[in-house]
């Protein structure tokens, strides 16, 4: 059973098995009804850690996601990665989806989206305002030496970050 108010947000994961395999626990275990990712994943063999999660996965390339016709195919049963900026909708809010922080206080201050989820920074980012922000730091833990991803509840349009212990 899944909670569909309740978004996983992951970033940066960088072909962290550990830190992929920690994500996937603590989403399984929070019974998330939908998963984003906001870019570089790396390696596509990244689907095969996360084909358990059950739900559907959001996500949109970052930086250093060169093989992106391989992540394309190997997420398909997931969802889907798409280029930035990706706006979709969701349980009733808008969504916009990046990797580079390129415009995000310009987009947050545009009042056009409930949600705005980035990464490529590695380091958490939560502006809880009227657009709430969140960039959940990096799954991967490899620049930060800390693992963490961000859980999103569309009820109170609260964010928790969670570290992965990684």
């Amino acid at each position: 059973m899944t909670n569909s108010h309740l978004v996983g947000i992951m970033a940066d994961s960088h072909d962290n098995k550990v830190g992929v395999e920690a994500a996937i626990r603590i989403f399984k275990d929070r019974q998330i009804g939908l998963l984003l990712h906001a870019g570089d994943y790396i390696a596509p063999f990244n689907a095969g850690w996360m084909k358990d999660i059950g739900v559907t996965m959001v996500g949109v390339f970052g930086n250093n996601d060169g093989e992106k016709f391989g992540l394309k195919s190997r997420f398909a049963e997931l969802g889907d990665i798409h280029r930035a900026p990706h706006p979709f909708d969701y349980a009733g809010k808008r969504f916009l989806m990046l990797h580079e922080p390129d415009e995000v206080d310009a987009l947050q201050a545009s009042g056009h989206y409930d949600v705005i989820v980035y990464g490529h920074t590695h380091e958490i980012d939560v502006r809880e305002d009227k657009t709430v922000v969140i960039n959940p730091g990096e799954t991967g833990g490899w620049t930060t030496g800390r693992g963490t991803v961000a859980l999103l509840d569309l009820d109170s349009m609260g964010v928790e970050i969670v570290d992965l212990c990684v």
